[in-house]
């Protein structure tokens, strides 16, 4: 009982001792003192400080009681409740409104325009009461005046379009804009008809005329420039809206009235009249009058085709194809005989069944058969080209679900291949035949899918989910070398929660070579690129035997190899104009040199290109000795290289004073009309024109030149990418050492195509491709293709020619045509020992003194004195005769000299000196 007592004491104590301190009573007080005695009976000491921190708390006063007792809580609470549920409603109102179907929201729209209109006519066509009437006799008759009848006849036909075209909503604007032009120029005309009444005058009389758009109409044309003036531009301004109303181009004028007259029945109809829309008609003649863009036409050959990209696909091809080799018909007039069908049956069966190629038409009965066998033994596997059918997937073995196959497949139909063999006329009665595409392999067809896909797939999965990253593997595109998985986010998922997980996937994957592209150009999605462990061989056959490649029969087009999306890269040299191959030793440099030369001998004849080889290592490009292509036999020293630039050079000038004598910007022209005898060479003059081959010249390996000759390298190699486009001289430089020494910033501004095979550190593919990349790759003929004008690489496996292969196709060659040498490309022949006249006998000092300034790159005629103990006019003129020789700069006061030459070019200075031949 004390005990109880004691915690009810304690309580009262800190809780309601100071407020009721006034009002104790005497029973209270007499208690006081057994509550005292029980609580120390009852709390230890201890306890005494936070006791009386509690009183202090507790004695903190009260907050003056609300003069309204809470009243005015209570209904702001009811009202803010309120209106978040009215909120909520109309927000949910409006979340299902953007839920509706697209149909049905135009519908909604045309119907309450229609409703609208009713109302309008109620209130303008007869005496409708009550607040709704006098709202419409307010706005409507205050805005249009005495053509306020025709205002819900304008709302009812905007009602009747919108649900009668409710596909056409581009015209809907022009409607609008004539509509309010034609509205503006009829009411401004009627208000000054009515005498142009103020606001001075009343608002009956604004009524009674023009409404209040009339007046705002009318008034300041009259204000600024009069009524004689004011009218003409209402009438022109209403003139405007009703063309625009109708879809009517001024030009088209007199065809309309032709049109309506014949439709009255005034006229004869003209034959072959059309019945198209207005919209069509007015859509059609705008569109031709629009200036063409490359831009617009694929925009409008995809929207012409529907929805099917295969169409406008292939409408742009057959407008950009252009047949320029015979076809593969017999003559007309000559029966087919065993050879033409066997020959076309081979064709057919190799190209259509193994290599995907167009089938000849003489035997699509046979290859039909076979097709249809193929197709189905193999399931279709949907593609990129078809992403509106995802009933097509197919699943893979064992996998609840498969990811669709996005990669390319090869066209389905296409023009009958010309023949490749065929016999061209050289000048004169040389007969050149291009090499067959039989000398090289075929490829079989390329993996679709596998099960090392899959694998991946479940992988990229599975690491997704464990990091709970709201991603998902939506399909992938299988190349030779590497798949690339396309990832899609969920929404709210930043890009870098990908591009953080590279180790992780290339700990699942079990692959250190993963490359990120965020995001693949052209879609929303994330492209994940990993090797695949079964690669595939790119055969060069293959990539030559497109279709696309034998309808173009432009001499420098050639092969590259076959992209990630499995599609074969092929690249114009003509067009890039210049191209920069580099990457390390083995990771597939020399190869592609050997693709570019083998596809240039295949396709172009040695009056079509010619080519100047440059081999420094000796051992690279010996396979094409003595072909007829060469306009020099393959140069190996790098002096003589330097030299060949130099005549490089040279023909480039020559050929542009041609074109600027005879008035073309390109040699394609020039030579054009070369040949079909519209450019003749002046009267008197010997000389017969002949068309430019297109010289295309090739550096095996930069570096090496750029360590002996560098100036004379650089200035050839600038002065040629900058000026040669036009002249029909390429360049493709290749190095395996990508350094800023070798490939200079002159150098790269001037090279914009580039080609970057794998590279041993980040900083060499940042000099190739002035991006990392590169050093992702993983050898082999893995590259990356960037040409001029594109903003992100192409990875690609390069294409793979045997020797075997070469050393046909060079056999070929060799047999049509022997090589034609120019003797002025390098000097070859020894010069004699001369010594020059101006150094008499003080050839050992100049030599001394030569070696001297070359060797400390110190060029200073007080150095002279001193070390070869000379006077300083003959320090003077060693510095002189040197000077002369292009040792040392000019002279710029008490300052050094700049030396000219550099340590490695010493002993080609002394052998010059002395009148030797430096090689």
């Amino acid at each position: 009982m004390a005990s109880r007592t004691s915690g009810k004491g304690s309580q009262g104590t800190a809780g309601t001792a100071k407020p009721r301190a006034g009002r104790t009573t005497g029973a209270a007080k007499k208690a006081a003192p057994v509550k005292k005695s029980a609580a120390k009976r009852a709390v230890p000491p201890k306890k005494a400080p936070p006791k009386k921190a509690a009183a202090k708390k507790a004695a903190a006063p009260k907050p003056a009681p609300s003069p309204t007792g809470g009243v005015y809580r209570l209904v702001r609470a009811v009202w803010l409740g309120l209106a978040h549920a009215v909120g909520a409603m109309f927000r949910g109102i409006g979340r299902g409104a953007k839920g509706l179907d697209p149909a049905h929201r135009k519908d909604g729209l045309a119907l309450l325009l229609l409703g609208l209109a009713l109302i309008v006519a109620a209130g303008t066509w007869s005496n409708l009461h009550g607040p709704v009437g006098d709202l419409v006799e307010m706005l409507v008759t205050g805005a249009f005046g005495r053509l306020d009848l025709l205002a819900p006849i304008l709302l009812g036909a905007v009602a009747v379009r919108l649900i009668l075209f409710p596909e056409r909503p581009e015209a809907n604007g022009r409607i609008v804009i004539g509509l309010s032009a034609l509205v503006l120029g009829v009411l401004g005309q009627v208000h000054m008809a009515c005498g142009s009444p103020g606001r001075g005058e009343g608002t009956e009389a604004i009524q009674d005329a023009g409404g209040l758009i009339g007046w705002a109409v009318s008034k300041p044309l009259i204000f600024a420039m009069g009524e004689v003036l004011a009218v003409p531009l209402l009438v022109l301004l209403t003139v405007f809206g009703l063309l625009v109303v109708t879809a009517t181009p001024v030009n088209a004028i007199p065809q309309r009235l032709r049109l309506l007259g014949s439709k009255l029945g005034i006229i004869e109809p003209l034959p072959g009249a059309d019945a198209e829309t207005d919209d069509e008609r007015y859509d059609e003649q705008w569109r031709e009058a629009l200036p063409a863009r490359p831009g617009r036409s694929a925009g409008r050959a995809g929207a012409a085709a529907g929805a099917d990209p295969d169409v406008a696909e292939e409408e742009a091809l057959s407008r950009r194809r252009r047949p320029r080799r015979p076809s593969a018909q017999p003559a007309l007039g000559r029966e087919m005989d065993a050879v033409d069908v066997a020959a076309a049956a081979a064709a057919a069966l190799d190209g259509a069944v193994l290599n995907g190629m167009p089938p000849s038409p003489l035997v699509a009965d046979l290859t039909r058969d076979v097709t249809a066998e193929r197709q189905r033994a193999v399931p279709p596997v949907p593609t990129a080209r078809e992403p509106e059918a995802p009933a097509r997937e197919q699943k893979a073995p064992g996998s609840k679900g498969a990811v669709p196959d996005l990669t390319k497949p090869a066209p389905d139909e296409s023009q009958p291949l010309p023949p490749r063999a065929e016999q061209l006329q050289l000048s004169g009665d040389i007969t050149y035949s291009l090499p067959s595409l039989d000398l090289l392999e075929r490829g079989g067809p390329g993996k679709t899918r596998s099960a090392a896909n899959d694998a991946v797939v479940a992988s990229l999965t599975n690491v997704f989910m464990e990091f709970k990253v709201d991603a998902a593997v939506t399909g992938f595109t299988r190349g030779p070398t590497v798949t690339r998985y396309e990832v899609e986010l969920g929404p709210a998922v930043k890009v870098e929660r990908i591009t953080a997980l590279t180790k992780n996937i290339a700990y699942a994957v079990a692959s250190p070579d993963v490359r990120i592209i965020s995001p693949i150009p052209g879609k929303s999605a994330v492209g994940i690129e990993i090797p695949n462990t079964d690669r595939e061989m790119v055969n060069l056959g293959d990539v030559l035997r497109l279709a696309d490649a034998a309808e173009d029969d432009h001499p420098m087009l050639v092969a590259l190899g076959k992209d990630v999306e499995g599609g074969y890269v092929m690249a114009n040299l003509a067009k890039m104009p210049h191209v920069l191959v580099a990457g390390a030793t083995g990771s597939g440099k020399s190869s592609c040199i050997n693709c570019l030369i083998t596809s240039v001998m295949i396709r172009a004849t040695p009056e079509d290109v010619r080519m100047v080889l440059v081999d420094p290592k000796r051992v690279e490009l010996t396979a094409y000795e003595g072909i007829p292509h060469l306009i020099t036999p393959i140069i190996t020293n790098p002096k003589r290289a330097a030299e060949a630039l130099q005549w490089v050079v040279r023909e480039m000038d020559l050929r542009y004073d041609d074109l600027a004598a005879y008035g073309f910007r390109h040699i394609d022209d020039f030579n054009q009309a070369v040949r079909h005898g519209k450019v003749k060479p002046p009267e008197g003059s010997e000389r017969e024109l002949q068309p430019y081959p297109y010289l295309l010249v090739i550096v095996d390996e930069l570096a090496d030149l750029m360590m002996v000759a560098p100036r004379d390298v650089e200035d050839a190699i600038v002065r040629i990418t900058q000026l040669a486009r036009a002249a029909g001289i390429h360049l493709v430089l290749a190095t395996q050492r990508p350094s800023v020494d070798v490939v200079t910033g002159l150098i790269k501004a001037n090279v914009p195509s580039r080609l970057a095979f794998a590279t041993s550190s980040l900083a060499d593919s940042r000099v190739i491709l002035d991006q990392p990349g590169a050093e992702k790759l993983i050898g082999k003929g893995d590259g990356l293709f960037l040409p001029m004008g594109a903003n992100k690489p192409t990875r690609m496996q390069g294409a793979f020619v045997t020797e075997e292969e070469v050393a046909a196709v060079v056999r070929h060659c060799k047999d049509q045509m022997a090589p034609v040498f120019r003797d002025d490309v390098v000097v070859g022949t020894k010069q004699k020992k001369e010594i020059d006249e101006d150094i008499g006998d003080d050839l050992d000092l100049l030599c001394q003194a030569a070696e001297l300034v070359v060797s400390t790159q110190f060029g200073s005629t007080s150095m002279l004195q001193r070390k070869l103990r000379v006077g300083f006019a003959k320090a003077g003129r060693l510095m002189d005769l040197m000077e002369s020789r292009n040792i040392v700069g000019p002279s710029e006061g008490s300052k050094a000299r700049d030396v000219l030459v550099k340590p490695d070019e010493l002993d080609g200075v002394l052998a010059v000196i002395r009148g030797e031949t430096h090689s």
